[in-house]
């Protein structure tokens, strides 16, 4: 199935890579322009740009009161839901979760810093893809968050050192911080919506206010040498869910005297990942939310504020029901080791999956350099990788991971983040939240993704199909 017949003016590198430079062509545009409704139109996103709020303050009631036990009116009559919801939840928000200055500062000072560095640290510049609403200009994407995320490492532990500021100071201001980041997930979209109009810069506007507010407006939009999407994305979300499990961490060694296994299984889960993100920068310029998505509520709301204080529900909920309980949870050493286990291997498939594909996606484009970021783990760059050559005149690659799965990466991102509830046992739903939702957007992605690749490749994408059948496990699915 393995197309590697190549023009004789084809330029190929020496990894056997060809190098593609068409910028875009005529099919490109259409695809780029094409409008369609996602998530219910209209009604649908307004719905989750109220509905996701709500949510994220009905969980934090849960976490903080309830010790992780989802809460319900105790009677559905008129007077039941009224004092359901003005006593147990808009009253409990008000009384732990209003912002304070406190909030403001810890929020606000590392969104402030962690942009001061993506604009002065040294970096390596990586072209992206050519995008066809800017007639096929590359822009640039200076890919400085390695050292920006040492530097923050560092400064953080001076200043949790020093006393300057403790960094259990996170969790003991959860709910204030959560509402800021909300507060300002709302408000940065606002901005770049603004921005949007006042520049000219929307592209593939549907005319329907809430709908463009939801998706966005912008496609790259950046102030000085910063892309806006890029360090929403890489250099916010991740941290801040790292440090939320750390600070867990070091309130149970301030309480204790200790930590336990599961407290450290999600500071080193949470490592991985943001680690990961700033060591493999170079490949996000590449990357379809970079390269299509614009810069909208979609994005920029679930960066600022859904990702950090959702997923660390599993940090939470250890430290709240050890707090309740006065017993730390724990688990056997084989279940425990088994559980380290498949984090490891489902980071190493993680890792190398997403380091294959872009890095075969930098040969294309010509933007491939060899980079030794820690770690650099065994089989993440392919070596004479076979492919299907497309009329298009990319290539959809079979090798490695991605010739045995069409998204390998998804399918250890899963188990890492099954892994992330079980480690917390099954008393309550909420570590498990993460996985529940990431399940439901995976299929929403891959959805979208297969749609899309059959329109752009056509009989190439059923070639495709038929040499890598399975999209998330072989020979099951």
């Amino acid at each position: 199935m393995t197309n590697k017949e190549e023009p004789k003016k084809e330029v190929v590198n020496a990894n056997g890579v060809p190098l593609f430079k068409a910028s875009y062509n005529k099919q490109d545009v259409q695809l780029d322009n094409e409008i369609v409704y996602e998530f219910g139109g209209p009604i649908g996103v307004c719905a989750m740009m109220t509905g996701f709020p709500a949510l994220m303050y009905y969980f934090w009631v849960s976490l903080e009161y309830h010790q992780g036990t989802l809460y319900y009116p105790e009677s559905f009559t008129k007077e039941g839901l009224s004092n359901f919801f003005w006593n147990e939840y808009y009253g409990k928000i008000v009384e732990g979760a209003l912002p304070n200055l406190t909030a403001i500062k810890i929020y606000m000072g590392y969104a402030l810093f962690s942009f001061i560095l993506a604009w002065i640290m040294p970096g390596p510049i990586v072209e992206g893809l050519a995008i066809p609403s800017l007639k096929g200009k590359k822009l640039k994407y200076q890919c400085n968050g390695l050292s920006s995320w040492y530097t923050v490492l560092a400064t953080s532990a001076v200043l949790h050192v020093t006393g300057i500021f403790r960094l259990t100071q996170i969790i003991d201001n959860f709910g204030p911080i959560m509402s800021v980041a909300i507060i300002w997930g709302f408000t940065m979209t606002t901005l770049v919506c603004i921005s949007g109009y006042v520049q000219g810069t929307n592209h593939r506007m549907s005319g329907n206010f809430f709908y463009d507010y939801f998706m966005g407006g912008p496609l790259n939009p950046r102030i000085g040498p910063v892309d806006l999407k890029m360090w929403a994305e890489i250099r916010l979300p991740w941290v801040v869910l790292f440090y939320c499990s750390l600070s867990c961490l070091l309130k149970q060694y301030e309480l204790d005297g200790q930590v336990t296994a599961p407290a450290v299984f999600m500071v080193l889960a949470h490592f991985l990942y943001v680690n990961a993100c700033q060591k493999g920068e170079e490949c996000i310029p590449t990357s379809w939310d970079i390269f299509y998505e614009k810069d909208g509520f979609m994005l920029i709301f679930w960066n600022m504020a859904g990702v950090p204080f959702t997923y660390c529900y599993a940090s939470i909920y250890l430290m709240k029901y050890q707090l309740t309980t006065g017993t730390a949870i724990t688990h056997s050493l084989p279940y425990t080791a088994a559980l380290f286990t498949a984090l490891l291997l489902a980071y190493w498939v993680f890792d190398t999956g997403n380091s294959q594909k872009n890095r075969f996606r930098m040969e294309q484009n010509g933007s491939f350099f060899v980079r030794k970021t820690f770690p650099q783990l065994p089989w993440g760059h392919i070596k004479n990788p076979s492919y299907i050559k497309t009329e298009h005149g990319n290539l959809l690659l079979t090798s490695g991971w991605w010739g045995i799965v069409r998204k390998p990466h998804y399918t250890a991102d899963l188990i890492m983040a099954i892994s992330w509830g079980l480690i917390t046992g099954f008393g309550s739903f909420l570590p498990y939240f993460y996985f529940c939702f990431f399940v439901v957007v995976l299929v929403h992605r891959v959805t979208r993704d297969m749609e899309r690749c059959a329109k752009k490749y056509g009989k190439d994408w059923e070639r495709y199909c038929e040499r890598v059948p399975y999209i998330f496990v072989p020979y099951v699915f």
